[in-house]
């Protein structure tokens, strides 16, 4: 029994770096920061502070919380930036006054977690690392333009939810499909070119990565597809593409940017065992549950 998955990336953007998308998100603050450090006041604003370039960097962050759901025509919402630390905002060297008054971080476990915050208001502030921009199917990559991004988020409530569930659609090919979902909506955009890049601000990729597969030991790219209105839901099956091998791993994981400013979540997990009927059975029924015409058993 095969199955249709139609969401991953075309063969011509085999080797190519996936593009760096126009969607606002847990916000892109900077690539291949050292020395990270997270301060919050009781104003709303965030100073990061990092190396980078050889140098001491800081960036003041206000302006935006958690996200809106999906809507033709509308904005994310998002940051606004000072790289001056605070200097073109107030005319002054804010950071050397800014002060800290995080509280003990008790909300949600994140993954790619750098540093956390329980702002005086009772919010999340959030930064995250991890190499959104390497090549697909295990490409080898060694650019600086591939190195570890440093997001930012800012929320309150419940954090975006990954779900996802494999099975093998025949013995040489492992089948993942599931939902990205917020507050029990689906996260997706309304239009992306055709290599899988959004054109808008609320399209999200997911990111799977493959560990201890063909394409050599640890955890390597296989690729990024698109999640699909309304429900935010995708499908991808781990097939050769052109010269490279099928990138079956014993383990594989999945990486998404949240959604406005939201945090970036992960999904991790076992390789799935031989398909059986009766496997197959309750896989089908799953994917008809996705009620998504691009999946279909």
């Amino acid at each position: 029994m095969g199955f249709a998955c139609r969401a991953f990336l075309p063969v011509a953007a085999l080797a190519a770096l996936v593009a760096a998308p126009v969607a606002s998100a847990s916000q892109l603050i900077v690539d291949n920061a050292t020395n990270v450090k997270l301060a919050v006041n009781n104003k709303g604003e965030a100073l990061v502070t990092y190396k980078a370039n050889g140098g001491e960097k800081r960036v003041l962050a206000w302006g935006a919380i958690n996200a809106k759901p999906p809507a033709r025509g509308q904005t994310q919402v998002e940051f606004q930036l000072d790289y001056s630390g605070g200097y073109g905002k107030y005319r002054k060297t804010y950071w050397k006054t800014f002060g800290s008054t995080c509280l003990p971080y008790d909300g949600p476990a994140l993954a790619w977690r750098i540093a956390v915050c329980k702002a005086p208001d009772g919010s999340y502030w959030a930064l995250q690392s991890w190499q959104r921009k390497l090549k697909n199917y295990g490409v080898p990559s060694t650019s600086p333009a591939n190195g570890w991004e440093l997001r930012l988020s800012h929320w309150t409530g419940a954090v975006p939810v990954l779900a996802i569930s494999m099975d093998q659609a025949t013995p040489e090919n492992d089948h993942l499909f599931g939902s990205y979902t917020l507050n029990g909506g689906g996260i997706y955009g309304f239009g992306a070119t055709s290599t899988g890049v959004p054109l808008d601000t609320f399209g999200r990729n997911v990111y799977v990565d493959t560990f201890n597969s063909s394409y050599g030991a640890g955890w390597k790219r296989e690729n990024s597809f698109l999640t699909h209105a309304p429900g935010g839901t995708f499908c991808y099956l781990m097939a050769r593409h052109g010269v490279r091998p099928i990138g079956n791993g014993s383990q594989y994981r999945a990486t998404v940017i949240g959604p406005g400013v939201t945090p970036d979540v992960m999904w991790a997990g076992a390789a799935p065992p031989l398909a059986t009927p009766a496997v197959r059975a309750k896989t089908v029924a799953a994917i008809n549950a996705l009620n998504d015409p691009d999946c279909r058993p």
